[in-house]
């Protein structure tokens, strides 16, 4: 699923290319993505494109919003006269721009979604409401470590929470961990202090080298130029089953299922 990294990746390129551009219409192909107030669109001129955690939000200057969650195979893909990108079978929906522009959201899993919702109450939305702070932008050291000293859930699983900490997955997760020496079991109140500092950094770290990078290409995902990005080249732990640690150089990741998603640790360093 993109994380925060893929999708301020698509954020960004996406309010370098569609800033300005008009919709002219909207073809929807699966109501289950998109299924209602498309008509209110029509017309809106793109003012500015946004984020809160991994949900993209599209504002027109006819006071709508258009929100985008990729859920786990979603794609935006931006195509012009200057470089033309192409609908495929997944394609769900496209936006017809005027100068000539599209934008297809092509998702073969159908999980993905978009709403519509006046710009003024984007925050309110069912969706948004129960996001928790996002780092890089309102997490500060101290509400993070409010957050973790407050659960038992094993660690992992709080920083995946949306409502806990909004924008982080499974891929940035894992690689937090590692880099913070800390197991993904352990009980989040049963880190120390300094765990918890350090734990905090890390997320910032990785986060950062995901959004250098454009993003994990492990899977489904593609920038908004439909191309890949090269995180998957840099990953720490994540996917790493089998090698060894570059660390420590005593153990060898294994992988097992927290939380029904796959978790990759090196078994020395993160005891």
């Amino acid at each position: 699923m993109p994380e925060l990294p893929e999708v301020e990746t698509i954020r960004t390129q996406l309010e370098k290319y569609l800033v300005g551009h008009k919709i002219l219409g909207v073809e929807v192909s699966s109501l289950k993505t998109f299924p209602q107030d498309k008509e209110k669109l029509l017309g809106g001129r793109v003012k500015s494109v946004r984020r809160l955690g991994k949900v993209l939000i599209i504002d027109l200057d006819n006071g709508f919003s258009f929100l985008i969650h990729l859920k786990l195979t979603g794609q935006v893909v931006y195509s012009s006269p200057r470089f033309a990108n192409m609908p495929n079978k997944f394609t769900r929906v496209i936006f017809k721009l005027d100068k000539g522009g599209k934008l297809f959201f092509n998702d073969s899993r159908k999980f993905g979604w978009i709403r519509v919702q006046e710009t003024a109450n984007v925050a309110n939305e069912s969706f948004v409401s129960r996001l928790g702070p996002e780092p890089l932008r309102d997490l500060t050291a101290k509400e993070f470590s409010r957050i973790v000293s407050s659960s038992r859930r094993p660690i992992k699983i709080i920083l995946m929470d949306q409502a806990k900490l909004s924008g982080v997955g499974n891929i940035y997760a894992n690689d937090a961990l590692w880099l913070a020496k800390i197991s993904p079991k352990r009980p989040a109140n049963g880190l120390k202090a300094k765990e918890i500092q350090t734990l905090y950094k890390a997320i910032l770290k990785v986060l950062k080298e995901g959004i250098k990078y454009q993003g994990a290409s492990d899977q489904w995902y593609v920038t908004a130029e439909g191309k890949k990005g090269s995180y998957q080249e840099h990953f720490l732990a994540y996917g790493k089953k089998g090698e060894l640690c570059p660390r420590c150089r005593k153990g060898e990741f294994i992988k097992y299922f927290l939380g029904g998603r796959g978790t990759y640790v090196c078994p020395v360093c993160q005891k």
